[in-house]
């Protein structure tokens, strides 16, 4: 079973690492946090107006700390395997720490 959510997971991450790093993104960001305080005046910035961006901010900052550590493995693997590379291609190149 994990066999075939893996692949489909990796890829759903590529691609939100993808969106939310385009300023398409980051613009909506901003509309979304005008228009909810365009909304403060209206509920008299009550609690529950207040815990609807609270709510909102931490589930995508829960779930995109994990987006961002994979968006990072997959930098630092790549990174790694092109070191590799240029390592062995080089004679003179040490492989020690």
């Amino acid at each position: 079973m994990l066999e075939k959510i893996n692949p489909f997971i990796a890829k759903l991450a590529r691609k939100i690492s993808t969106y939310v790093g385009s300023s398409v993104a980051i613009a909506l960001a901003f509309l979304s946090v005008f228009i909810w305080f365009a909304f403060g005046p209206i509920y008299h910035f009550s609690t529950d107006y207040q815990i609807i961006i609270n709510t909102g901010t931490t589930i995508i900052t829960f779930l995109l700390v994990f987006i961002i550590q994979n968006t990072q493995n997959r930098d630092s693997h790549a990174l790694h395997l092109k070191l590799d590379e240029i390592i062995r291609a080089n004679k003179n190149a040490r492989n020690q720490m």
